[in-house]
């Protein structure tokens, strides 16, 4: 069963990278390790990889469907010195109104979902503020940011925080539910494989998670980067987190 987590270990303490990865990181970005200590990793044992945000020390928000491929999942980080720790969620809520297999369309599928965990993040750790903004005009920046691939062909380059400058288009019209984004200019950079779950930043808010990204003719990464916006789901956020 844990084959496959023992693989994305392998990954991070060097070892050679066996698996596929099919979640959704950050191509044609920057290094930017300021913003992990807001950013963990969500494994499964198919061999997915996603990112996630903090959003109190016990509660982590990603994409719902990071959470609902495989049949175990555990939450992944490493320590000041480097120490490698895998942590075995207390508990996982999908947002009611997600529905599956409906990336890539316009259809109505809210995107999200809480980790909790039996025993709070250390301090290298902090919440993400949520954004109250609940919808965005064309041309506003957004960043993007995740653990996920910085070249979709390489595997191994997984595992460190990059971010982009992304711009806001409505490729379909306003949305009240998504978040749509591409580069502000021909360099081809956005979110990536890894990347689902990671935080879509507003004025240093979290305003959006990412859950698909694409890219032109047969690559996943580049063009487009997709993000279910925050503020209109905060009700159920709140619920899920006073319940713990």
């Amino acid at each position: 069963m844990y084959r496959k987590l023992i693989s994305f270990l392998c990954v991070f303490i060097g070892c050679s990278f066996v698996g596929s990865l099919s979640a959704h990181a950050v191509v044609n970005g920057k290094i930017e390790p300021t913003l992990a200590k807001y950013a963990v990793m969500v494994l499964d044992n198919r061999g997915r990889m996603c990112t996630g945000v903090v959003i109190e020390q016990r509660s982590i928000l990603t994409a719902a469907h990071c959470v609902t491929e495989g049949s175990d999942w555990r939450i992944f980080w490493r320590t000041a010195d480097n120490e490698p720790i895998f942590v075995k969620p207390e508990s996982i809520k999908v947002h009611p109104g997600f529905v599956r297999n409906r990336p890539g369309t316009r259809n109505r599928s809210i995107d999200l979902a809480i980790v909790k965990l039996e025993f709070p993040l250390p301090s290298q750790f902090e919440p993400m503020t949520l954004s109250e903004i609940t919808t965005m005009e064309p041309g506003q920046k957004v960043r993007v940011a995740g653990y996920g691939l910085s070249d979709e062909k390489n595997h191994k380059s997984l595992g460190v925080m990059r971010r982009a400058d992304l711009v806001v288009i409505e490729p379909f019209g306003q949305s009240t539910i998504l978040l749509w984004l591409s580069g502000d200019s021909s360099d081809g950079s956005g979110g990536c494989q890894g990347d689902s779950g990671g935080p879509l930043i507003f004025k240093g808010s979290l305003v959006a998670i990412t859950y698909e990204t694409s890219g032109l003719g047969k690559n996943n990464c580049g063009v487009l980067t997709q993000g279910t916006l925050i503020n209109p789901q905060r009700n159920w956020i709140s619920s899920i987190l006073k319940a713990q």
